[in-house]
């Protein structure tokens, strides 16, 4: 174990006398030098409700790592709260921050030359943040995440943040008294961890669980169940086997494995947020993973587990039915079972004795929910590129639509419209400028989304957007639109009253105006672009070097050349 450590370029020999006593003055003995060291990589802070729980899951690990003959090192990512951020200009920045979080791990792992790393993310872009450093850093490294919030519960009817956030509508309609409202308020998040339904939290733990990079149950392991303690000290064990094992990241994470994480994400109905992911992940492993793919995929795979917001269970009920693994040995007739995973073993011996315990929860392969997996890529004049649609969260009577466009150039926007009447039931919203250079940052459109549906026009009304959307958004609505219209996508030339044509089935987007118009429209947009909402500081360089939302908003080197990974 002692030959060829990373750590030994710090430790290691009489010329390296002043780094032992720096590392002495920490309290650190020979013998905790000599170990292996391990970088304990949290994204704890007190703001978010997914994170405030990780000091009690980083103890477990670290435990485990010693226990194992490691020496532990911790340290904080940051980490932002999608949920506090809804409907504010602090919306620009989870995503940006996504790229923030795999950078800062690159710094303190790579200046530390730490020989593995636990890395303890809960919430939207921790994750994929954390998959992307250990994607690039290549060395051995496992995924504990957070786990999921217990649901709440009102007049004996679970309830999470997708009907928290519909009683605003609700409220509006004076359906809900303000003082109903205050007591749903207390009721609704009764714990730590992210949000009780599959929204990109969730979507993204179940993501690392089935690309390989975390133990067997650690997704849906609550973040108050002590099988997530339990789980976490053997993630700090495999840690240290794992510089043993010398099984890297680029190992378990092939053009393979990424195959088996989009179907389990598919057969779930999970995030579309999944969709800007799994490709930024992918290219940090020097991969390639589009919309195309994703979209081919989707027609293999059958939707097998209906979960909020789209159905009626949570993931706690979705722990009980055998979770993950049971999902996989359901698909395992289209899943690639030879994959290595991180604990040294095939998805095939890993899933060799699941079972699913609750039938309703995850349906037989052959008695699906929808016959085929939760995604639906749309393309046409509207969005050439490709956007996407969770077309399981679609009401039948709105898969196909055609309605007059009402475009707005931001969400607020939009929203006083809606709230003033001046949406009807027909109409496509049309929001725009909203993506990942024209937000920028690409909010997500959740607060609008949710207001549409506590209004009853769920069923009545699509949204179409080159911004992005919640995990828990449910309805007629299509996102990631691109190109998007900072980057003079046709999107950009919508005018009020064309007639958008959605056709989810044939996966069709399209505005009904003449191939010459179009054109007529986008030459004239390119002579005199408008001017883009103001950014200062991060947000500023972000949007210079962020790419379109088809391609997952990564970002491109000063030079233009796409970062594939270090």
């Amino acid at each position: 174990m002692k030959q060829g450590l990373r750590s030994d370029l710090i430790k290691k020999g009489f010329q390296r006398c002043t780094q032992r006593a720096l590392l002495k003055s920490l309290g650190l003995d020979d013998g905790a030098i000599e170990r292996p060291w391990v970088a304990v990589v949290n994204s704890w802070n007190e703001i978010v409700p997914g994170h405030i729980h990780l000091r009690s899951i980083s103890r477990a690990v670290k435990a485990g790592i010693i226990s194992a003959g490691g020496t532990p090192f911790e340290f904080d990512t940051i980490a932002i709260c999608d949920g506090l951020c809804q409907g504010t200009i602090g919306m620009r920045y989870p995503l940006p921050s996504r790229d923030i979080i795999a950078d800062s791990i690159e710094v303190m792992v790579q200046a530390h030359m730490f020989d593995s790393m636990v890395l303890i993310p809960s919430c939207d872009k921790t994750v994929p943040g954390h998959l992307m450093a250990a994607a690039r850093l290549n060395i051995p490294s496992i995924v504990v995440t957070g786990g999921p919030m217990l649901p709440g519960s009102y007049r004996g009817k679970k309830i999470t943040t997708v009907e928290m956030r519909e009683f605003m509508g609700k409220f509006k309609l004076g359906e809900l008294s303000e003082e109903e409202l205050n007591i749903i308020e207390g009721l609704a998040c009764p714990g730590p961890g992210s949000c009780a339904m599959l929204g990109t939290a969730n979507t993204m733990a179940a993501v690392t669980e089935a690309l390989g990079m975390s133990l067997p149950g650690c997704a849906t392991a609550h973040a108050v169940d002590a099988k997530k303690i339990r789980i976490a000290h053997e993630t700090g064990k495999r840690a240290v086997k794992l510089v043993e094992e010398a099984l890297l990241p680029r190992d378990i994470m092939t053009q393979q494995a990424f195959e088996n994480a989009i179907i389990v994400d598919l057969a779930l109905g999970g995030s579309l947020n999944a969709t800007l992911h799994i490709p930024a992940i992918a290219r940090e492993a020097k991969l390639n993973i589009g919309l195309d793919r994703m979209d081919e995929l989707n027609s293999l795979t059958r939707h097998i587990c209906n979960l909020l917001p789209s159905g009626p269970y949570n993931l706690k009920d979705l722990d009980e039915a055998g979770g993950i693994p049971a999902v996989m040995k359901e698909l395992s007739g289209i899943l690639n079972l030879d994959c290595i995973t991180v604990t040294g073993k095939t998805v095939r011996e890993n899933i060799s004795d699941a079972r699913t315990l609750r039938p309703e929860v995850i349906r037989p392969f052959d008695n699906p929910v929808h016959p085929e997996g939760g995604l639906a890529v749309l393309k046409g004049n509207l969005a050439p590129n490709g956007s996407v649609c969770k077309h399981v969260a679609v009401v039948k009577e709105m898969l196909v639509h055609r309605g007059p466009a009402k475009v707005f150039d931001s969400m607020e926007e939009a929203i006083e419209a809606l709230l003033g009447g001046q949406i009807v039931a027909g109409d496509v919203i049309i929001i725009r400028y909203e993506g990942p250079k024209g937000g920028p940052g690409m909010r997500e459109m959740h607060q609008i989304a949710s207001i549409i549906n506590g209004m009853g026009l769920g069923d009545k009304v699509a949204l179409i957007t080159d911004g992005r959307f919640s995990g828990s958004t449910r309805g007629a609505m299509i996102g990631h639109v691109s190109p998007e219209a900072a980057e003079g996508g046709p999107i950009a030339v919508v005018k009020n009253g064309d007639l958008i044509l959605i056709d989810i089935p044939k996966r069709r987007l399209n505005m009904e105006v003449s191939g010459d118009e179009l054109k007529r429209r986008l030459d004239e947009w390119r002579s005199q672009p408008p001017k883009l909402k103001g950014a200062e500081g991060y947000l500023q360089r972000y949007r210079f070097f962020v790419t379109s939302a088809d391609m997952g908003a990564i970002l491109k080197e000063p030079n233009g050349d796409l970062v594939l990974g270090k």
